[in-house]
């Protein structure tokens, strides 16, 4: 069965990318919080929003998942 590291990788990734919360959220019009709290495991983002986000941040749709 595959994990789901969501949280992990989004902070992960966007700050390889050297991406700040605010950055991600402008490209993709939503709210610095919201990425602060996905990144906190409050919530996590809608299913439709993975493929956008993955591609904002350099990763891929299945590196939100692991083992």
């Amino acid at each position: 069965m595959r994990k789901v590291i969501v949280s992990q990788k989004i902070k992960e990734f966007r700050t390889r990318e050297r991406l700040t919360q605010a950055q991600v959220a402008e490209l993709l019009d939503i709210s610095a919080q919201a990425i602060s709290k996905w990144e906190r495991e409050e919530c996590y983002p809608d299913i439709t929003l993975l493929p956008i986000l993955a591609d904002t941040i350099g990763c891929k749709v299945d590196d939100f998942f692991g083992e």
